[in-house]
């Protein structure tokens, strides 16, 4: 299977693509897509990757895996597709806390994709899902990808801030060096926990304030 990521991660994750766990992983997804209904489809698996290359990270909002919704998924976590509708109901409630916490209306579309243009890395702990079956892929091997993937920006560059919504999220705090990086964390965005600490966390603003102490540009939410 040809792997269409961005040059900048290739050189980057080089020595993780090179491991048997990868190789494996790879294998057995290409034997799945050839096979199942695979979400995202297989050429927006590393979009994450390809729209916010190494260089320009600032942020990773960390999600768990694809939604299993067909035609949701398109390789950024929580984001969805600009032409489907409904929303996904985590996204939705994303965008109550973006009106509450920015003071302006949320998007009309789900398709996070400018997030990722200004450095934001939208990243999920597992890339790929069987259509209606959550957490399938699951131990395949993505834990071990996506891990290394958190370890090398916390040891290569300096002053990112995590976004972490969730338990499963904040596991990888254990990844991050915090002496280096931020850390925002709190309860997942799905309907079944967002009213548990997730609204008033004000995710955005804070990226934004903690970026300025940097000078960095900040966000376009």
């Amino acid at each position: 299977m040809e792997l269409n990521l961005d040059r900048s991660w290739k050189i980057k994750l080089r020595a993780v693509m090179e491991t048997s766990v990868f190789n494996n992983l790879i294998q057995r997804i290409e034997t799945a897509y050839a096979n199942e209904d695979i979400w995202p489809k297989q050429e927006n698996l590393f979009a994450a990757f390809n729209l916010c290359p190494f260089d320009q990270v600032k942020v990773v909002i960390l999600g768990q895996d694809p939604y299993p919704t067909p035609g949701h998924a398109h390789g950024l976590s929580f984001s969805i597709p600009p032409t489907v509708r409904p929303l996904a109901k985590s996204l939705q409630n994303i965008y109550k806390e973006y009106a509450s916490d920015l003071n302006r209306k949320p998007p009309q579309s789900g398709d996070l994709s400018h997030w990722a243009s200004e450095g934001v890395l939208l990243l999920n702990t597992v890339l790929t899902v069987r259509a209606g079956e959550p957490q399938s892929h699951q131990n395949w091997g993505w834990e071990f990808f996506t891990d290394q993937v958190i370890s090398i920006l916390s040891k290569e560059k300096k002053g990112i801030i995590f976004i972490l919504w969730g338990k499963a999220a904040e596991k990888k705090v254990a990844l991050i060096d915090e002496s280096l990086h931020s850390v925002i964390k709190s309860s997942h965005p799905s309907p079944l926990s967002a009213y548990r600490g997730f609204f008033g966390s004000k995710p955005f603003s804070k990226t934004n304030e903690l970026l300025a102490l940097q000078n960095k540009q900040h966000i376009n939410w």
